[in-house]
């Protein structure tokens, strides 16, 4: 996985976690549930970006 990747990773899953963190405050479901889905989406892509560094190896 580059660099760029895991920045760009980490920092989708913060912005999830911020937005999630805002929705629970303010009682909007809406935003606390794309703040999950946001989480979701950058641990499903850092797998995927490890599961192409493993083929990469071989």
């Amino acid at each position: 996985m580059g660099l760029g990747d895991k920045i760009e990773n980490t920092a989708e899953k913060a912005g999830g976690k911020g937005k999630e963190a805002a929705g629970a405050t303010t009682g909007d479901d809406s935003l606390k549930a794309e703040g999950q889905a946001d989480q979701a989406k950058g641990d499903l892509k850092q797998a995927g970006e490890k599961v192409k560094d493993t083929f990469k190896k071989d």
